[in-house]
């Protein structure tokens, strides 16, 4: 059980979706800004550092987003529907955009594998978080 399922679980707020579902897509937010600031910091180190300049950006807007998005979801006695909802999309937008930059530079960047690894792995967990069935009614109802 990770820290972030204990704390959720020990929590008297009750968590909208799964606490399964909402420990695991603040894990891999954390693990994915993370991962993006390590790997913008190793792209200022590379020789061809103008070429990877899209990719630095990238990573860094994906790491403040991922962040953001796993605060609020670290907030369920506060939970604003609205703002989640549109939080996990572009969560799951700019993760999708940086793991497609990374691969371009996986073959030749070991840090860049990493990271697309691990933004693909936020994109599937905040992804699965968007397709809970509790989020779709709450769509359905109009409350988003």
């Amino acid at each position: 059980m990770t820290t972030t399922r204990e704390m959720l679980d020990a929590s008297p707020a009750d968590v909208p979706f799964g606490v399964a579902e909402v420990a695991a897509a603040i894990d891999a937010c954390l693990d994915c800004s993370q991962a993006c600031v390590i790997d913008a910091d190793a792209d200022l180190l590379e020789p061809d550092v103008v070429e990877m300049r899209r990719c630095i950006a990238l990573c860094l807007n994906c790491a403040d987003v991922c962040d953001v998005t796993a605060r609020f979801l670290s907030r369920p006695a506060q939970w604003d529907q609205f703002a989640v909802d549109h939080l996990l999309r572009a969560c799951v937008r700019v993760c999708t955009t940086c793991a497609e930059e990374c691969a371009r530079h996986a073959d030749h960047h070991p840090h860049c594998a990493a990271c697309e690894k691990t933004c693909r792995a936020c994109v599937e967990a905040c992804s699965a978080l968007l397709g809970a069935e509790a989020l779709e009614e709450v769509r359905k109802a109009g409350g988003v």
